[in-house]
């Protein structure tokens, strides 16, 4: 029940890295800046190269794509939020927005499991078993796969607006973090939200440690197929691959863990700010380099493009010189 002294709350007020200096806030805020541009302009980038070359247009670049997508709004919906906080300080965010921001961050970030196990069963598969990659990972199998992923992700959290907005809150309204995260919003409800904390515990320990031991499962397998490889050449390059995707997979599942699975109460606001920091953005910055950006026939086809981009311009401004001094 409500106590009677106290009043609805109709906004939050989130309070980000208000503990920082003015100076390493704004340094932070540039930092962050850029890397949220990189992230957008880097998936932008697959997104439109799996689009236009058909060397790309393959199952795992299918699966590549769809994960760029989902990084540019997966960083975004932290983000630009964040961005707004840092430069104009205008922390206040109003309670549909902040449901809005929390459900899609949690449904985002449950798709994107997801669509990891899916990219580590193709990897599997065509390391493991090249000779039947074209009959196993046929068009439609691929398509259902990601659909599967999307629809996981959004129908699967949908539980957590309905919840959320049977609470009730009339308390403080200050958040104390970047953006509305489960812990920091559920102490300002006066409802009762141990349903909520079950719920989300068992949904989050459920998708987080079962993706990541299907993730795994699938990089056993592929490094033991790599151990057998005749060439040493094959074999570095192939031990190069899997160790960077391993290394943004312990990012993104290690900063989930630590947050969502295994929380420490111990732990400070701020580490935990840091942690997140760790998951909302670098993930999604290095993600492009890692999965995309570092592979010759994605080189190849981003230097065509930006080729075919050049000599168009070029046509284009030789056109309109022409034109003006007819």
């Amino acid at each position: 029940m409500r106590p009677e002294n106290e009043t609805a709350v109709t906004a939050f007020i989130l309070e980000g890295f208000s503990g920082l200096d003015q100076r390493l806030q704004l340094f932070v805020s540039v930092v962050l800046l850029l890397m949220y541009l990189t992230t957008v302009m880097g998936n932008t980038t697959v997104i439109y190269l799996v689009c236009v070359d058909h060397r790309l247009q393959t199952p795992m670049y299918l699966f590549i794509s769809n994960l760029a997508f989902l990084e540019i709004w997966f960083a975004s919906s932290t983000s630009i939020k964040l961005f707004v906080i840092l430069g104009s300080g205008r922390r206040t965010i109003s309670l549909s927005s902040c449901f809005a921001q929390s459900y899609f961050y949690f449904a985002l970030g449950c798709t994107e499991f997801v669509l990891l196990v899916v990219m580590s069963f193709d990897r599997y598969v065509a390391i493991c078993q090249p000779l039947r990659y074209a009959a196993i990972m046929k068009p439609q199998l691929c398509i259902h796969l990601v659909v599967a992923a999307w629809v996981i992700g959004i129908t699967l959290l949908s539980y957590r607006l309905i919840l959320l907005y049977k609470l009730t809150f009339c308390g403080s309204n200050k958040i104390h973090h970047f953006f509305c995260d489960s812990s920091p919003l559920f102490k300002l409800s006066c409802s009762d939200t141990s349903l909520l904390w079950k719920i989300d515990s068992i949904l989050f320990s459920f998708v987080i440690l079962g993706s990541l031991c299907l993730t795994l499962a699938f990089y056993m397998g592929i490094l033991f197929c790599i151990l057998h490889l005749p060439a040493a050449s094959e074999r570095k390059k192939a031990f190069t691959t899997c160790s960077s995707h391993l290394t943004t997979l312990a990012i993104a599942y290690g900063s989930c863990i630590a947050l969502y699975v295994c929380p420490s109460k111990d732990v400070s606001l701020e580490t935990n700010k840091i942690v997140a920091l760790l998951n909302t953005v670098l993930y999604p910055f290095l993600n492009p380099f890692i999965y995309s950006l570092r592979n010759r026939t994605v080189i190849l086809a981003l230097n065509e493009a930006i080729a075919h981009a050049t000599t168009e311009l070029f046509s284009y401004l030789s056109c309109i010189s022409g034109q003006l001094f007819q």
